[in-house]
């Protein structure tokens, strides 16, 4: 079965073979220096379009006015199909949108270099002679741990206004120091952010919050002054006392970053990876203490948080136009931030119909970071974890000992007292006061007769 890797030089040897220059590009040759597997396969060739798909049957232009082909392959392990852009070397002309270019000219690959982001992705590699063609200094950089813009830092940052999240993105991901100049021209450009689609930011956070370096990740958002365009609800966290007002522990912003650096993925029902909805909670499961702060003599109080934290998430995540399944969870998650912090002593109807909650495990995973960040124990993560270990499901959920169909079958018509009593009924089998549905509808009775004798009085 081939690989991608393997897809990809064939792609390189054929263009060659036809007597074009052909060699990987950008990102993948960069993981390759680190030994990092790509996440895909870029080539760049001074053959026009019209001469790759003359050469590759099975292809289709997927960026016309860019000149880029995508090349299909044959299927890959997992049964998709294995595919490869390949780009003609360009040059870029102006970014009026300061998004992508107005035009593109073919070019070099020298050109098609210095026309790129940073140095680290400026870089080519010839699978089939095995060397780098490096013409800016990507290599000398990603060995001294440098992220450098190529060229003029302002223009870099002019040209795509989004190349300053990714900076803060790759600075935290391979672990860089960031050239000053890099530095300063990203600060500049930092509130032109704005002009760039909701979505393609929304990406950059995704995989900045996605990544083991999250942490890092958001503290250089703030350095790059990026926080204010981007998520400034997250502003007033940075001067709020966080701790008692006696023993102050830094501010809300350091409880959040080292939330992040505390999170890891779900352990329930099985271990997992920290999912973006997951990531993202952590960033904003306290953005609602600032509008609800309040003083006693002897410590701050945030009443009702989450719940006005939630209502600002939903903003945010339609801001960001985050799709709907990922907006219902992160919601989620930072409205019930807390619910579990008394978990060891909650009633069973209000622990169960949560622990059954899809998200159960990210919420978990979510209580233990928000815990170890305050220097807190983790017992009532415990605690649920080993209630969902032990409880069969169908004690956990059972199914309802009385429907509202049942309900009607003894007389009672739909409306507030209907509820009432479906509700009690269900609240009495969750703490395993009734087990059957005689017992459920012996209840009912009983909450309808008290209810007559009420109105009669």
């Amino acid at each position: 079965m081939m690989t991608e890797r393997e897809f990809a030089t064939e792609v390189v040897a054929r263009l060659q073979k036809a007597g074009y220059q052909a060699l990987w590009a950008g990102g993948c040759v960069r993981d390759e220096i680190l030994g990092l597997p790509p996440a895909d396969y870029d080539v760049a060739t001074d053959a026009r379009p019209e001469q790759v798909q003359a050469l590759f049957r099975r292809s289709h232009g997927i960026g016309a006015a860019f000149g880029v082909v995508e090349v299909l392959g044959p299927r890959g392990a997992d049964g998709v199909w294995l595919k490869v852009q390949v780009a003609t070397f360009r040059s870029d002309g102006t970014y009026s949108d300061g998004r992508r270019p107005d035009f593109v000219t073919y070019s070099s690959p020298e050109e098609d270099a210095k026309r790129r982001d940073f140095t680290i992705n400026g870089m080519f590699f010839d699978p089939i002679a095995r060397r780098v063609i490096d013409y800016v200094g990507g290599q000398t950089d990603l060995n001294a741990r440098l992220l450098r813009a190529i060229g003029n830092p302002a223009e870099r940052f002019a040209e795509d206004k989004l190349r300053v999240i990714r900076a803060a993105r790759m600075a935290a991901r391979f672990e860089l120091t960031i050239d000053a100049a890099t530095m300063t021209a990203a600060r500049r450009a930092a509130p032109e952010i704005v002009v760039v689609s909701a979505e393609r930011v929304a990406d950059e956070l995704r995989k900045i919050l996605t990544n083991r370096h999250r942490a890092r990740g958001f503290r250089l958002l703030r350095e790059f002054e990026l926080i204010a365009p981007v998520l400034p609800e997250l502003l007033p966290t940075f001067d709020l006392p966080q701790g008692l007002p006696a023993a102050p522990t830094g501010t809300l912003w350091d409880h959040t970053v080292k939330v992040l650096e505390a999170l890891e993925g779900p352990l329930w029902p099985a271990p997992g990876a920290v999912s973006f909805p997951l990531a993202f909670a952590a960033v904003l499961h306290d953005v609602g203490k600032p509008r609800v702060v309040g003083r006693t003599p002897d410590r701050y109080t945030f009443h009702g948080h989450e719940h006005v934290g939630a209502r600002m998430t939903a903003e945010i995540a339609k801001r960001l136009r985050l799709s709907n399944a990922e907006a219902a969870r992160l919601t989620w998650l930072v409205e019930r931030h807390q619910y579990l912090s008394d978990a060891p002593t909650m009633r069973p109807s209000r622990l169960k119909p949560i622990l059954i909650h899809p998200g159960i495990g990210e919420l978990l995973a979510l209580h233990r970071a928000d815990a170890i960040a305050t220097g807190r124990n983790t017992a009532h993560v415990d605690f649920c974890e080993r209630v969902l270990r032990e409880t069969p499901p169908e004690e956990l959920n059972p199914a309802p000992a009385v429907t509202g169909d049942d309900l009607i079958a003894i007389g009672l018509k739909p409306g507030p007292e209907f509820k009432r009593i479906l509700d009690a009924v269900r609240e009495a089998q969750l703490e395993g006061r009734i087990k059957t549905k005689e017992d459920g509808l012996r209840l009912a009775e009983e909450m309808m007769g008290k209810a007559d004798r009420e109105q009669q009085e």
